[in-house]
């Protein structure tokens, strides 16, 4: 099942393949790579419309398949590319998501808003459900809207504000599931939160970065007077390095993490780590590290490797314990799409622990 800071995670990197940084340089990409100077057109402007087939697969919600839209503009010309995308998919087991994205850049790239809109009904089959032992069938219902808006105050910092509404239940399919739901406290919840965010980003480009550094750091407080059925408070905190080794390597790595403060447990923190379906282990925090080497091969393919390690901890349990800890590992490529704006489309294989597993063809990195 999903959270709403899950739903916002999935809607922006994984099913519904709309990465965190999807958006496109207001300069020449082949001023930071001289790899896009040989792949570019000269006298031919490049279009502005995106169609991208989009693919996953992992054992939670089974294989999906669908597409992305998306439409790049303008407002200044001092600005980075603004976007407006449409996604959906839809998989063997009847897991329907949509979302509608938008990602504005305006006065000289100082003010940036983001917006989503989602909508998703995922049946789900446990064999182990959270470690209770039993087989369990649910459908995740949900309605998510974020929004998201950043000031820059001095140089690379940005500052700002942001809020999310979540209208997310869970149907047990059958009697046994919904005692052991009722058990643990799982229902879903009606919640609106708002909360504060800054950011700090110094990368040379905002779709394929080749060398440079991106923190960020926010919070939601849900709120009964926001339309919320109880009040509880999430912070979350990432960063990201992108490291250019030789002419053709990048080492790109993140360390995240997400607490909660007197969450449901519906609203717990997961695993962002390909490879597990989030929701599908809990815990009030988790911290994450992963690190990438990419390889380009050519001007427009590349390998990718990567490994990473996600710690679910709180209440009784504590990183100090290996049954907390879970590892992925994984190889992919990636495919120039868009030489002008340096937008990729990549795809992975990654392995869990045990058997959990996963196949993701996305737009842009993972991150």
């Amino acid at each position: 099942m999903f959270t709403p800071k899950q739903w916002q995670s999935l809607a922006l990197a994984c099913t519904l393949v709309i990465p965190g940084y999807l958006h496109a340089s207001s300069d020449s990409s082949a001023a930071s790579d001289p790899d896009a100077a040989k792949t570019a057109q000269p006298g031919k402007k490049p279009s502005p419309w995106l169609l991208v087939p989009t693919l996953s697969s992992n054992p939670k919600i089974g294989s999906s398949v669908g597409f992305l839209g998306g439409y790049l503009f303008k407002i200044d010309p001092a600005s980075t590319s603004s976007m407006v995308a449409l996604n959906a998919s839809y998989s063997d087991t009847d897991a329907v998501i949509a979302s509608l994205f938008g990602r504005t850049f305006w006065d000289g790239d100082r003010k940036r808003l983001i917006a989503l809109l989602s909508n998703g009904k995922i049946p789900n089959d446990y064999d182990d459900y959270l470690g209770s032992g039993q087989e369990v069938a649910t459908t995740d219902n949900m309605k998510f809207a974020f929004l998201r808006y950043l000031h820059n105050i001095h140089s690379d910092w940005f500052i700002g504000a942001q809020a999310a509404y979540t209208n997310y239940f869970i149907d047990a399919d059958n009697a046994i599931a919904g005692e052991i739901l009722s058990e643990l406290g799982l229902a879903g919840y009606t919640s609106g939160a708002v909360g504060l965010a800054t950011t700090f980003d110094n990368r040379d480009n905002q779709n394929s970065p080749q060398a440079g550094m991106l923190f960020n750091a926010s919070n939601l407080a849900y709120r009964e007077n926001l339309g919320g059925e109880e009040d509880f408070d999430t912070y979350r905190a990432q960063f990201k390095h992108y490291i250019r080794l030789f002419q053709r390597g990048l080492l790109a790595y993140r360390v995240q993490g997400r607490w909660t403060d007197d969450a449901p447990l519906s609203a717990y923190s997961s695993i962002g780590l390909r490879g597990y379906t989030r929701g599908q282990y809990l815990a009030p925090n988790s911290t994450s590290i992963e690190g990438e080497y990419r390889w380009r091969l050519t001007e427009r393919f590349g390998i990718n490797a990567f490994a990473g390690m996600t710690c679910l901890y709180g209440d009784d349990k504590s990183c100090d314990n290996s049954e907390n800890l879970y590892t992925s590992v994984g190889i992919g490529g990636q495919y120039l799409l868009k030489p002008s704006e340096q937008i990729v489309i990549s795809f992975d294989i990654a392995k869990g622990e045990g058997d959990n597993h996963g196949l993701y063809v996305r737009f842009g990195h993972s991150f």
